[in-house]
């Protein structure tokens, strides 16, 4: 990988990025409150679960989809992939939160470009000016929860996607940094939640990280009906997060 491009995935996939992603916990606050996860061997089988057959590995599938669509600059697909990754959200939750990071990272991806190209030093950039047009042409249709009638909105990996293929990343590199950055916040969530120790949360995430790079070596050969999950715990989790007696996270 070429080191600009390494260096906006490192960008994009840093927790300190300014998307909000910290206050939600993908359900695991219910989870914790009502004891079904209570230690770090729990969390952990709960994670990899969700790699192999949840929520996650539906949206990597889609992440990957959006991606190639955005690099072949097909603007039909790459909308019709974010409503399709919208309509899989089993509850309302779960939606505004991919909505609220999508449209924030979009937004910060527009105000990055902007800054970039007023740099005297734009012309080393890799960026040309027909991928540029792209890019506001594409964030310009895609749907916002406020203005669309159907209620639609950016989701999180559409944006995140777009960013991959603007920047250059390479597509498997892409999707271990989307993965790997959604591990570590839902491992930051345990820490708080469990609650663990941070050196503990540190081994939890480096045990992960082969069903990670086993979750982002099987993506790119999901065909479209491969695009499942089994996630019926996450959503019932969901739904319950609204009517805990205390919470610290938005879902």
């Amino acid at each position: 990988m070429e080191s600009l491009a390494l260096l906006s995935l490192l960008q994009i996939t840093n927790s300190a990025l300014p998307i909000g992603a910290y206050s939600y916990s993908d359900g695991l606050e219910f989870l914790c409150d009502s004891g079904k996860i209570t230690s770090a061997p729990a969390l952990y089988h709960w994670l990899h679960q969700e790699l192999n057959y949840g929520v996650i590995r539906l949206e990597a599938g889609i992440l990957w989809r959006i991606y190639q669509a955005n690099f072949a600059q097909d603007l039909a697909q790459v909308l019709y992939w974010n409503n399709y990754l919208s309509a899989t959200r089993e509850t309302e939750e779960m939606r505004l939160s991919s909505w609220q990071m999508g449209q924030s990272l979009a937004k910060l991806i527009m105000e990055l470009d902007s800054l970039t190209t007023l740099d005297s030093q734009v012309k080393s950039s890799p960026i040309n000016t027909t991928e540029n047009n792209f890019l506001d042409e594409i964030f310009a249709k895609l749907p916002t929860p406020k203005d669309n009638s159907a209620g639609l909105g950016c989701n999180f990996a559409t944006s995140y996607a777009i960013a991959a293929s603007y920047w250059h990343i390479p597509a498997q590199a892409m999707l271990l940094g989307y993965l790997m950055s959604w591990a570590t916040n839902a491992v930051n969530a345990g820490i708080k939640l469990i609650p663990l120790g941070q050196t503990v949360g540190q081994q939890l995430l480096r045990e992960l990280h082969p069903s990670i790079a086993q979750a982002a070596s099987l993506v790119p050969n999901l065909t479209d009906d491969d695009l499942e999950n089994c996630g019926f715990g996450l959503a019932l989790a969901s739904m319950q997060h609204q009517v805990q007696y205390s919470r610290l996270f938005r879902s």
